[in-house]
């Protein structure tokens, strides 16, 4: 496998060939380490968390053929734990890095039926992910709460500092770098200083796809564009996916350890090309 890296031994001038300024994407996809797999399945219900691990590729998941009955997955979960109530979706968006704990139905296809989780994002060897053969019947007797924990909305007024972060393509060096406020990553330097237990909101301005990860800190979706979250944002998330020229509200709550952690784009390509930088909770 070739990386279209500038300096081939990964350890001198950083970036990336111009072709592949976006993000490095294959034509394999892997789940679980194999390529579009499949797993044989009984009529009943199953539990799944997924991952987004690829490098630059978001995902549109869908089952095809939908089932007759019910949502195609029931969310419980995000990137850090359950829901207040399940969530149905037929389809699910999901950055590089973010998590979704769904629930499939399987009892909604005839024993026999291959049941192919595809990318609509995708084409050719990238539209599909990986396959669910119904083999048999077993019994089932689960079912999914209307309610799964208590949660905790955080209003804005929880919030004591409000801060902005640009997270955007400039000219560095006589090239082009992904930065942060218009500043690639410097280890030593501190761009936010939350108190421990604080909370805070935090404005994320993109210019193209970024999805954003903060470090050991746990937060919830307020708005997009001065509107309501979209359909994925329920939960608690560690990560926001942020479609091109958009601006998102997130409210923070700092509950962890003190000390020094990264926030930054989970684009790879993105991330490594200087578009990070620390926050110090003290």
């Amino acid at each position: 496998m070739r990386y279209p890296s500038l300096d081939p031994t990964l350890q001198g001038e950083p970036g990336v060939d111009q072709d592949f300024m976006s993000g490095v994407m294959g034509d394999v996809i892997l789940v679980n380490g194999a390529p579009w797999p499949y797993l044989e399945v009984t009529n009943t219900r199953y539990r799944l968390r997924i991952l987004n691990a690829s490098n630059a590729r978001r995902y549109r998941l869908a089952l095809d053929p939908p089932p007759r009955e019910g949502p195609a997955f029931v969310q419980i979960g995000s990137d850090v734990g359950l829901l207040g109530r399940p969530v149905d979706l037929e389809k699910i968006d999901i950055a590089q890095a973010e998590r979704f704990d769904v629930i499939v139905d399987f009892s909604a296809y005839p024993v026999g039926t291959q049941v192919t989780l595809t990318n609509q994002f995708g084409d050719d060897t990238t539209g599909q992910v990986m396959r669910f053969h119904v083999v048999r019947k077993a019994a089932d007797d689960s079912s999914v709460p209307s309610r799964l924990v208590d949660f905790e909305p955080l209003t804005r007024s929880d919030a004591t500092v409000t801060r902005q972060f640009n997270f955007l393509q400039g000219p560095r060096n006589g090239g082009l770098m992904w930065m942060v406020n218009s500043r690639p990553f410097d280890p030593e330097r501190i761009d936010a200083e939350p108190q421990s237990g604080a909370t805070e909101v935090w404005r994320l301005v993109t210019d193209v796809h970024h999805p954003v990860h903060l470090h050991l800190a746990h937060f919830q979706v307020l708005t997009r564009n001065g509107r309501d979250p979209g359909r994925y944002d329920a939960g608690w998330k560690d990560t926001i996916d942020l479609p091109g020229g958009e601006m998102s509200e997130i409210i923070a709550r700092f509950t962890g350890f003190r000390g020094r952690y990264v926030f930054h784009c989970h684009n790879l390509e993105h991330e490594d090309m200087a578009m990070m930088a620390n926050m110090e909770v003290v």
